[in-house]
């Protein structure tokens, strides 16, 4: 696999599972069924899922390049922010837009 193609499969992985805790509202982990799923349960799903992420990008580095490079605390925090950004359409649809479409049926 090359490096351009890791980094894509990376953003559009990323993009995904951050948005899968605020989309699937009757689900935990995909496969767990909950039928009252709280924002901690939603969170701690998330932050899961940002961990989740964080390894793969780990073992796709270490594919593509042969090597990981060492970090420091900036990187996880922009890493985290951008997590968040890309988790805002799917918690917008849960706490915004899925009560104003429901409500106005």
């Amino acid at each position: 696999m090359s490096l351009d193609q890791a980094v894509w499969l990376l953003l559009l992985t990323a993009i995904v599972l951050a948005n899968i805790p605020w989309i699937m509202m009757h689900k935990v982990f995909i496969f767990v069924p909950a039928p009252n799923k709280s924002f901690l349960i939603g969170l701690t799903e998330w932050f899961l899922y940002f961990m989740l992420t964080g390894i793969l990008a780990y073992l796709l580095e270490n594919k593509s390049m042969g090597n990981v490079a060492p970090q420091d605390w900036e990187f996880y925090a922009v890493t985290f922010f951008m997590f968040v950004i890309f988790a805002f359409p799917g918690f917008i649809y849960r706490y915004n837009l899925r009560s104003f479409i429901f409500k106005n049926k």
